[in-house]
């Protein structure tokens, strides 16, 4: 059963701060998270009745020793090899979790790729160009921010890459 989406609440997350600091168009979407579902960025996109391919999740990888940020949709999963070579590294693996939440100031679940701690090198899914606007983690589980790809990719310094699979 989707949840029914709360209507836009500014949150005050360290993403939504830096968005409205930059002055960047964008749009905050709640709802209830349930702490029993499996996949955070599938439970969004039913909440929110976006398609999963406009839902992106944050992924904190490392590659050659160095965190790094990958932002895919969740009708998909990371590529770590297409991460890797996407950022001139040999080997990517899944980050530790609990270096991930010190290293961005947010909880798993929660990433966003928006206001980190620590800005981290990010690399975008270049699907993300096909859709006029995406929606990430606002910072904290049941709260997303939709905004344009473009705007992702200029306020983190990200790539655009092609490092997701279906």
């Amino acid at each position: 059963m989707a949840k029914k989406p709360k209507k836009n609440q500014p949150g005050g997350t360290p993403a939504t701060v830096a968005l409205t600091a930059a002055g960047t168009a964008f749009t905050v979407h709640a709802y209830d998270h349930d702490p029993a579902s499996p996949s955070y960025g599938e439970e969004a996109a039913e909440a929110l009745g976006v398609s999963p391919d406009r839902v992106f999740k944050t992924l904190v990888a490392d590659v050659d020793g160095t965190l790094t940020v990958a932002v895919v949709p969740v009708a998909g999963s990371l590529d770590l090899k297409a991460l890797a070579s996407a950022v001139g590294g040999k080997r990517a693996t899944m980050a530790d979790p609990a270096a991930a939440e010190r290293t961005t100031g947010y909880v798993r679940g929660g990433i966003s790729p928006l206001g980190q701690r620590k800005r981290l090198r990010t690399v975008l899914d270049a699907s993300a160009r096909t859709h006029a606007t995406i929606c990430v983690s606002a910072g904290r589980r049941g709260l997303e921010v939709e905004l344009s790809a473009t705007d992702l990719a200029e306020l983190t310094g990200a790539t655009f890459g092609e490092i997701a699979r279906a």
